[in-house]
């Protein structure tokens, strides 16, 4: 296919690729990823500017950056006040671009930087989206593979958007697209889902998930099942609608159940059955409401949080960001 979007080169006034870098205590792998990511860009020949979101890291992942701007203007950086999580930090990163095309990406080497010319060139095809795949998830432990494939399973069935299985933040995406996300301010962050929900024109490219070129994970358990809440809650209303029914069964049961002691006290005089009997279905209808209330304290949660309408994210400082172009409270 003949190129739809003519490739920019290095020596363009425009910058052509963005490439956003959410951090938290990344120090020890940071020197291999800008080695391989810079030596990447500079073989494609193309204007780029790299935006690193530090997420109130505390080992030495400032100074790093800091250090590494001051050798390449290219290399920008945002401080955060404090941690405010990977999803606010990558919208932190999108808010800030300039280039026509945008890829987000891990600094744990995990989202090999190779892959980016492939993804350029179906660009410059025309697809506004290039989704980049994991074929192979060896390199994450068992049961992180099963609760993926389980949440994937779960939120295509329930939401009324798709979403991808295997498809992290690595992706590139037309400026249009991200012009469009950052209209997108809700607090509850699930970037997958608002990935998923603007839509436009995309393809796929699969690739193998290698292991962290260093560091620890920064996900646990309970982590991803609060993200994985997040992002259920925030593209459906189904777990409203189930708890829903199961307290219309309640009441139905209830409603049979006191009907049939009504009838058989009167019909042949017996007495209900006891105390066993009289727990059982109190526990039973305070565990039924409980889980509705949960449910529901779920979304009014959430409603809370949008209504305060706090800024997403603090930046403490910046290096090589145009004020004007700030989004949020910048202090310092």
């Amino acid at each position: 296919m003949e190129p739809i979007r003519e490739p920019l080169k290095a020596s363009s006034n425009t910058t052509t690729l963005s490439i956003v870098v959410p951090m938290f205590n990344e120090a020890e792998v940071l020197p291999t990823f800008f080695a391989r990511l810079q030596a990447t860009l500079d073989a494609l020949g193309v204007a780029y500017e790299v935006i690193c979101v530090n997420d109130g890291s505390t080992d030495g992942t400032r100074q790093f950056l800091e250090e590494a701007h001051a050798r390449d203007p290219r290399i920008r950086v945002l401080n955060f006040a404090r941690n405010f999580g990977k999803e606010t930090a990558l919208t932190a990163g999108l808010d800030h671009t300039r280039g026509l095309a945008v890829i987000p990406m891990d600094a744990d080497l995990q989202d090999p930087p190779e892959l980016i010319g492939e993804m350029l060139d179906r660009w410059h095809q025309g697809f506004d989206v290039v989704l980049a795949i994991r074929r192979d998830r060896s390199t994450d432990i068992r049961a992180k593979r099963l609760t993926a494939r389980a949440f994937y399973s779960v939120i295509n069935r329930v939401a009324r958007i798709r979403i991808p299985a295997n498809a992290g933040d690595f992706r590139l995406m037309d400026h249009r697209v991200v012009e469009t996300l950052r209209h997108l301010r809700e607090r509850n962050r699930f970037m997958k889902g608002l990935f998923a929900w603007v839509g436009f024109k995309q393809c796929e490219i699969g690739y193998e998930r290698q292991a962290r070129g260093g560091g620890q994970t920064k996900f646990n358990y309970w982590r991803l099942w609060n993200f994985a809440l997040d992002g259920i809650t925030g593209y459906s209303t189904v777990p409203l609608r189930i708890a829903g029914y199961v307290g219309t069964f309640v009441a139905v049961f209830a409603l049979l159940y006191g009907s049939y002691l009504v009838f058989r006290t009167l019909a042949f005089g017996k007495d209900l059955p006891g105390y066993a009997s009289t727990m059982v279905a109190v526990l039973f209808m305070g565990g039924a409401q409980l889980v509705v209330l949960g449910v529901i304290g779920e979304y009014l949660g959430r409603i809370y949080s949008e209504a305060k309408q706090r800024p997403l994210y603090i930046v403490e400082s910046s290096l090589g960001i145009d004020a004007e172009q700030s989004l949020t409270v910048e202090v310092g």
